[in-house]
């Protein structure tokens, strides 16, 4: 009995890059052979051509994306590819690139994101000041944005007093409290309240003079226009 001579990908090669497929990588392996040094530089321009094709540039810089095809056309094969590449592009090997660090929150802040970065400076700036009636006032401030930052992220979610002020001692590790017989943290919200609603104001203001004088002018329009009929008609 037969048996078919069937090859598996799983007992194939790993592909490098798998969004070029193995072809490509197989073109790849083969141009390594070519001896003629034109050939072997056309062959790879071509193939890189094709890697192209295969993923678009779409609204990636050109020059960039260029680069990159060429950086995992070396690393497709092995790095062993005597070939030029083109003015300006820099082969580099993956382990030689630098690292980009990324930039954690710190861990007592991480859970306080929705007050956002601008608080923590506040705070920082707060800590430094001398104490007195101006550190007591600009302390309250924050508190004050504090609240109306957290009512902005949850609008569903009522917080209290309370909450900004056990916030604000642990944002600042115990440094930062509110003076006894503090003014409602609620005076920003109603200040931008106020603001909102003023704005809305004006807008309707706005819109009802200017359907008025949109009205004023096609009834204008109407009567001249009617007029020049009549005595055409006549």
């Amino acid at each position: 009995m037969n048996q078919l001579d069937i090859s598996y990908n799983t007992e194939r090669e790993v592909i490098r890059y798998p969004e070029y497929g193995r072809v490509i990588q197989g073109m790849l392996v083969f141009a390594k052979t070519i001896e003629d040094r034109y050939k072997r530089q056309k062959t790879v321009e071509s193939i890189i051509h094709m890697m192209q094709l295969i993923n678009p540039v779409g609204n990636r810089n050109l020059e960039d994306y260029r680069e990159k095809l060429w950086n995992h056309a070396f690393a497709i094969a092995g790095f062993d590819l005597d070939v030029t590449p083109p003015t300006g592009i820099l082969i580099v090997r993956e382990e030689e690139k630098p690292k980009i660090l990324s930039v954690e929150y710190p861990p007592t802040t991480k859970k306080f994101r929705h007050y956002g970065r601008g608080v923590q400076a506040l705070i920082a700036k707060a800590i430094e000041m001398p104490e007195g009636s101006k550190k007591e006032g600009f302390v309250e401030v924050i508190a004050s944005y504090m609240k109306l930052a957290y009512k902005t992220w949850n609008k569903e979610h009522y917080v209290s007093d309370d909450v900004v002020k056990d916030d604000l001692e642990i944002l600042s590790e115990g440094k930062l409290e509110l003076h006894e017989g503090h003014s409602s943290l609620d005076l920003l919200s109603i200040s931008a309240n106020k603001r909102d609603k003023e704005m809305m104001r004006l807008q309707q203001q706005q819109r009802q003079r200017n359907k008025q004088n949109g009205g004023g002018k096609n009834q204008q329009n109407y009567k001249k226009n009617y007029g020049n009929f009549r005595k055409r008609k006549k």
